[in-house]
């Protein structure tokens, strides 16, 4: 006689979304994949397809908070384990990470972030044999957490970066640049038009250097004016750069490796005849449809920029550059909280040479009298302002055009005695923290010489 079919065990509530949360945290310092690779794009998980709105947004919440928090999470946790972390099992290292994460910082049930922890373990082959462990070490967390949250050090930013900071811009601006990476920013949009209307509509409001700044929950894509094409995403920071440009009305500028479009959109809504180029076919097709939702225009074209030489139909040479260099995105962390646990002291040496051979091949594009913007999202020297001394040194066909207060919102703080762009993750403070900060961006502009 056959058995009666039985239908499969509902999953319990916020189990996928805490899954996934753990193999992403797996994929950022196991395998070193970025977070951003990781939520979206060909890479992308295919978990996150089917989770709702509400558990994707917890599942990314998870993983940002123990990125944010990974130092103190590792301490906190290594103090309570004699053995130190199962080698044999690496992913009960992530699931103790999520779970003490969840029982410290999140508003989540201890028993339920210490049950689901314990299920997620049990679930996998290796970190089986480790669910008492689980159990048993979550459970101190939580009786010790009064003393856990009490504790002034904090770890979060690796040595080598805090050394870094602290040798550049003295102890004191190191740690206020820690701290603010370790709050969650609010989101930013740069506005077509009108952005206290914008602000007014999103419930946000406007930045001193005019972005619409938002607490926004769940998916950006459902925001008012999102499908109209009325914003883009882009932090505050981000949006300064192409300001230094000036009036761009009528003229032909040039986008250099112009993915992910935030700059390439500001520049066509300014009226500029852009031309945006990138190597990457998948990051451009992304540009390339975010111009459409904004029904805005620009040349886009794949091709290496260091290599790449401009058609008469492309109007070059250009009448402005703005180059957007590749770089460590160390200025980038309190939105990409991998990034100090993807990069190394090391990558600095490749990717200063390739700034370098960069900037040396934009002022090749740009007209005689013409301007270029150099910019990276960094806070470290080597790629912003030791550049642009060294080309000054080996160039003498361009000159610093120095930047000023007023050119900047008259914000005098993001000026550097040199005369070029400054920001920290610390500027435009705010007594709520989720209101204040920005990105660490530096940005020089240039003029060629007649």
């Amino acid at each position: 006689m056959a058995r009666p079919r039985t239908s499969p065990q509902p999953e319990v509530p916020g189990l996928a979304a805490r899954r996934i949360a753990v193999d992403i945290l797996d994929g950022v310092l196991r395998r070193r994949i970025a977070l951003d690779e990781q939520l979206s794009g060909r890479a992308a998980h295919p978990g996150l397809a089917t989770l709702a709105d509400r558990d994707r947004a917890l599942m990314r919440r998870l993983v940002a908070t123990v990125l944010r928090r990974l130092g103190t999470l590792r301490h906190l946790l290594g103090g309570l384990l004699e053995k130190g972390f199962p080698a044999e099992a690496p992913r009960t290292e992530s699931i103790l990470l999520v779970g003490a994460a969840q029982i410290l910082w999140l508003d989540v049930p201890d028993h339920a972030a210490v049950d689901l922890s314990v299920r997620l373990a049990q679930a996998d082959r290796r970190a089986g044999r480790y669910a008492g462990l689980v159990n048993a070490v979550l459970r101190r967390v939580t009786q010790n957490r009064a003393a856990i949250l009490a504790d002034p050090v904090s770890r979060d930013t690796p040595d080598w970066l805090l050394k870094r900071w602290t040798k550049t811009y003295g102890t004191v601006t190191a740690r206020a640049i820690a701290d603010a990476n370790g709050h969650e920013p609010a989101l930013d949009v740069s506005v077509k038009q009108d952005p206290e209307i914008w602000a007014e509509h999103l419930h946000g409001r406007v930045t001193a250097t005019g972005t619409v700044r938002t607490l926004a929950h769940g998916a950006i894509s459902l925001l008012p004016g999102f499908t109209e094409g009325a914003w883009w995403v882009q932090d505050a920071a981000a949006s300064i750069p192409a300001h230094l440009l000036g009036d761009v009305r009528g003229l032909n500028v040039l986008d250099l490796c112009a993915a992910p479009g935030g700059k390439t959109a500001q520049l066509a809504n300014a009226g500029a005849r852009v031309t945006a180029v990138d190597r990457s076919p998948a990051r451009l097709a992304r540009l390339t449809e975010n111009l459409t939702r904004l029904s805005l225009q620009a040349d886009t074209i794949a091709a290496d920029a260091l290599e790449w030489q401009p058609e008469s139909s492309n109007g070059g040479p250009f009448d402005a550059i703005l180059l957007d260099a590749p770089c460590s995105s160390t200025g980038t962390i309190r939105r990409h909280p991998d990034v100090p646990w993807l990069k190394a002291e090391a990558d600095l040496v490749q990717l200063t040479s390739l700034q370098q051979r960069l900037l040396d091949h934009a002022v090749t594009l740009l007209k005689p009298g013409a301007t270029l913007v150099y910019c990276v999202c960094s806070l470290e020297p080597e790629e912003g302002v030791d550049q642009i001394n060294a080309l000054l040194a080996r160039n003498a066909s361009v000159a610093r055009k120095p930047v000023t207060a007023p050119e900047v919102f008259n914000r005098a703080e993001f000026v550097t005695a040199d005369g070029d762009l400054r920001t920290l993750p610390q500027y435009l403070p705010d007594p709520e923290p989720q209101w204040g900060g920005l990105d660490g961006f530096f940005a020089a502009r240039l003029t060629r010489i007649a």
